[in-house]
């Protein structure tokens, strides 16, 4: 009986030694250079230029890719208020997953209505492909 708790501790103990590796005297392999051991971060996508007005795309040929929306959501009274701002940049976000680089904004506004929200933040508008001339 005293035989296993013995033989529990000692396979415990063998659990945390950590693997061996002997020291050779024979050269080993060269050490990677610290740029090849780093990760490269992920590409960021092309900001998204938010146009408010109509007028402003007349002069830039654009293709419309298609309707986003971005929302930012209070579930209780006890909740941090939405921020029109964080709707917008959803906006903006959503787009950019379109491929599209500009926006034009239809609207923002904050709604109580929402089922799930206590209000909601939303935005709404046109993910578009500006071409520069």
């Amino acid at each position: 009986m005293r035989f296993l708790p013995l033989c529990l501790l000692a396979l415990m103990l063998t659990g945390c030694v950590r693997e061996y590796h002997p020291i050779s005297s024979a050269p080993s392999r060269p050490q990677q250079s610290s740029s090849e051991t780093q990760h490269k971060p992920a590409p960021r996508p092309a900001p998204v230029k938010i146009y408010t007005d109509a007028a402003d795309l007349v002069s830039n040929p654009f293709r419309d890719l298609g309707e986003v929306a971005g929302e930012d959501c209070q579930s209780s009274n006890q909740d941090s208020p939405p921020n029109l701002n964080t709707a917008r940049k959803r906006l903006q976000i959503k787009a950019a997953g379109m491929k599209a680089n500009a926006v034009l904004l239809h609207k923002c506004e904050i709604v109580t209505s929402t089922p799930g929200c206590y209000r909601q933040a939303v935005c709404q508008g046109s993910a578009l492909k500006v071409s520069n001339q």
